[in-house]
């Protein structure tokens, strides 16, 4: 069995998988629950000010039969109160020493109130800090979440307050809400954050009830924007967590969030650059117990690899994740169709002839037989036809060898402006 174990930017912790700021870790009740049930940490659900909650908060969009593909809220922070969430963390501690809880904190962008709470929540003995500048409704119109997570300088400066007086580690969560979120995770670290988290919440309206008229959800008749999370937006936050990694002027632990609901999805987080991962809407859909299942199936994947410990996947796939622009433009690959396994649904030849390149003829074997056969000198290799193809094994994208040196598009842009470089000229076009 490898080790599961991780350091988040010195936060120990039995395994990577800990729950995030939200409904499943609203009390100690819970915490505890998760924690019984094999969860590693827990990110206490943010505290700050009270605040008064709506009735109707949560949807969901749900697709092809899928049920909760994502997920949407309008809820806020903790509605509890302040001293009654510090002490049901003091007791979950002591009951559970060996497991890690970060205190997740909102509060108005001014000095004195995070030097306040900072001291009251570190001095019940939380093993670290979250700020939450990522929540992008109710509490971004009071000017916190969101409203903070948006500007950079001020993503900085109330990072620095914080760590005026910490005495644990400080990670700060950053919203998706913004144009790049490296510039917003780069004052984060300049203003003293030991590590990120990310992503938090996606501007999002659910839907619209066609019936009624009622947006989804509604509260009295009235809906607002809410924040979108699930498996829908995994993409989404992978790539993020991916920029920030690579990112040199960042350069500190991420804790990855966003549509994490399997083992496998935490391996691909960890191979983009988390050291450990945060989980929500799998829980509330599925429950506690599913780390159960997430932790039996990275250990079987770690065994499988011959990896000693999960930290070895850190990171690993971050040398072949690069920009457009530095890509081969002479890379081919094609699509091949396998008769024996292809059910000519003609899926792949609707979506070539009227989505892609028409490169699909519909032909009769020998045999009489009807076939599909891709014509490989027009087929660009774009990947449609296998992704829409519903059997198995039926279509392969093959790589071919183009006869020509690798060349991106930057270094194309070099030769021809004559910078550089020593290619013919068929290779440059």
């Amino acid at each position: 069995m490898a080790d599961l174990s991780i350091e988040f930017a010195g936060i120990k912790s039995p395994n990577p998988f800990w729950l995030a700021s939200a409904p499943p870790t609203n009390t100690g009740y819970q915490v505890q629950r998760a924690f019984e049930a094999g969860w590693g940490g827990a990110v206490w659900k943010t505290l700050g000010e009270p605040v008064i909650n709506t009735s109707a908060r949560f949807a969901a969009v749900h697709f092809g039969g899928q049920r909760v593909a994502g997920f949407n809220n309008i809820e806020l922070i903790t509605d509890r109160p302040l001293e009654v969430n510090l002490k049901e963390i003091y007791e979950t501690k002591r009951r559970f020493p060996d497991h890690a809880i970060i205190a997740s904190l909102m509060v108005e962008p001014k000095r004195e109130k995070w030097h306040e709470i900072v001291k009251r929540v570190e001095a019940i003995g939380v093993d670290g800090l979250e700020l939450n500048f990522g929540c992008p409704h109710g509490m971004a119109e009071r000017g916190m979440g969101a409203a903070s997570g948006q500007q950079p300088d001020l993503v900085l400066a109330q990072t620095a307050w914080v760590k005026e007086v910490a005495t644990t580690p400080v990670i700060v969560k950053l919203t998706p809400n913004i144009t790049d979120i490296t510039v917003v995770a780069r004052h984060a670290v300049k203003g003293g954050a030991d590590a990120i988290s990310l992503i938090n919440t996606i501007n999002s309206l659910a839907g619209v009830d066609i019936h009624s008229w009622n947006t989804i959800p509604n509260v009295g008749g009235q809906g607002a924007h809410g924040g979108y999370c699930g498996p829908a937006v995994k993409p989404i936050a992978l790539s993020m967590v991916a920029e920030c990694a690579r990112d040199r002027e960042v350069g500190v632990p991420i804790s990855g969030i966003g549509g994490i609901s399997t083992w496998q999805d935490v391996v691909e987080f960890m191979l983009m650059g988390s050291t450990g991962i945060q989980v929500c809407t799998a829980v509330m859909h599925h429950g506690f117990r599913i780390v159960e299942e997430m932790i039996d199936g990275l250990n079987h994947y770690l065994d499988g690899k011959g990896l000693a410990s999960v930290t070895e996947l850190i990171g690993q796939s971050l040398p072949r994740y690069s920009n457009w622009g530095d890509l081969d433009l002479n890379y081919k690959v094609v699509a091949r169709i396998n008769e024996e396994n292809c059910i000519n649904c003609n899926k792949c030849h609707i979506a070539c002839e009227d989505a892609s390149h028409q490169c699909i003829d519909m032909l009769t074997n020998a045999e009489g037989k009807a076939i599909l056969q891709v014509r490989e000198e027009d087929c660009v290799g774009c990947n449609l036809c296998s992704i829409v193809c519903p059997a198995d094994g039926a279509i392969d994208m093959v790589a071919l060898d183009s006869g020509l040196a690798p060349m991106s598009w930057n270094q194309r842009s070099r030769i021809i402006s004559g910078v550089n470089g020593s290619y013919s000229e068929a290779e440059v076009v």
